[in-house]
């Protein structure tokens, strides 16, 4: 069907420059839809980390699809590496950040997770299933049942363990953090850390999905079985549709939690996920006159190319907007540009807008130089 989806480095992009945008809000005044959600329910800046697994889960069964999905010395060394790194580079995030503060020797009271920490352990634990499935089973069908089993479990221990308690003491996702990790190296601004152990069982089942997604619906068609672009399509928005729906239904049992990755979560921005790729499927790498459309459209100035700026260096650029945003905010660079701009926007819900929307300006130049130079930093 395709050599490289374009439309999976737009939504990428999208997604990277959202997380960026909501994460760097400016003064007391944001606008709650550009907040997250204190604890049950979901706003728009609930979906950006999800989705961002999801996608990581069809851009891994892309990669492993070029070797065969086999066990190999150097895959599991290549993956063993991978994970290592993004996970240490969320350590440093961590750590830098305390540094700034002027504790840069404090590690009894650095924090061990993070989003980076996050996104290391579901694609380590991606890999490792994807390929032992397949060279047990010679498919993926397994995966579709250790998601099953992942879910189904971690949904007896939010509701056996007092999950979606409000209180870090009777909270078993906060008792396991604080016996496992210890007080100290955890998140404090919410009763559990949101990127706590065991809604980590549940955060991998997000990347599992979109690995099995694009396993149906971008598989390699053979002569015995040629898939057509839209069968492929289909698959996605079915998908798509089903995974929002039960999730959506599944939240009148199960709130939508983000702090504690309800499978409810899961499902519904699994679901929504999938349907926006599958939309943007159709428009850039199928219809071959949106496709010419999408060509020509990608100037410069074009939102088709500021996506693909960010979907091309997501990881790199998201650690420059946390590196930066930990350096303008310790110095008062922050206040400092905030205050500029709420001189002249006297709003200040539309001030903070201002000055997100500038941040992410900023990281959108330097990723236009690396664009330009076709520089394509992989981690």
């Amino acid at each position: 069907m395709m050599k490289r989806l374009v439309s999976l480095d737009v939504l990428r992009g999208l997604t990277v420059m959202f997380m960026i945008f909501v994460n760097n809000g400016a003064g007391d005044e944001i606008f709650s839809t550009l907040q997250h959600s204190k604890w049950n329910g979901m706003t728009p800046c609930d979906l950006v980390f999800p989705f961002f697994l999801f996608i990581m889960g069809i851009s891994t069964f892309l990669s492993l699809r070029k070797g065969g999905f086999h066990w190999t010395s150097r895959q599991a060394h290549k993956t063993i590496k991978r994970t290592l790194l993004l996970f240490v580079i969320g350590l440093l995030i961590n750590w830098f950040d305390m540094a700034m503060d002027g504790r840069p020797f404090d590690i009894a009271h650095l924090r061990i997770m993070g989003v980076m920490q996050r996104i290391a352990i579901c694609y380590g634990f991606t890999v490792a299933a994807a390929l032992t499935i397949h060279h047990l089973t010679h498919s993926f069908r397994g995966m579709g049942l250790l998601v099953a089993v992942l879910l189904v479990g971690y949904t007896l221990i939010l509701l056996l363990g007092g999950g979606y308690d409000y209180d870090s003491s009777t909270n078993l996702l906060s008792r396991v953090d604080h016996a496992v990790l210890g007080d100290s190296h955890l998140y404090h601004k919410s009763p559990v850390d949101p990127e706590g152990l065991l809604s980590s069982l549940s955060a991998v089942c997000n990347t599992m999905l979109g690995f099995l997604m694009a396993s149906w619906a971008f598989r390699k068609p053979d002569e015995a079985s040629a898939q057509s672009p839209v069968t492929m399509l289909s698959r996605l928005m079915v998908c798509g549709a089903a995974l929002a729906f039960v999730g959506w239904l599944l939240q009148f049992g199960l709130p939508l939690n983000k702090r504690v990755w309800s499978p409810s979560y899961v499902l519904l921005t699994c679901g929504l996920a999938a349907l926006l790729q599958g939309l943007l499927v159709w428009w850039l790498d199928v219809r071959p006159a949106q496709h010419r459309l999408a060509q020509q459209v990608a100037s410069p100035s074009s939102m088709v190319t500021m996506t693909l700026i960010f979907g091309t260096n997501p990881l790199f650029l998201y650690i420059v907007s946390e590196l930066l945003s930990i350096v303008f905010g310790s110095t008062g660079i922050k206040q400092s540009a905030y205050d500029a701009i709420h001189f002249v926007i006297v709003n200040g819900y539309w001030a903070s807008v201002a000055y997100a929307t500038l941040f992410v300006v900023l990281h959108l130049a330097m990723g236009a130089v690396l664009w330009k130079r076709r520089i394509f930093i992989k981690l």
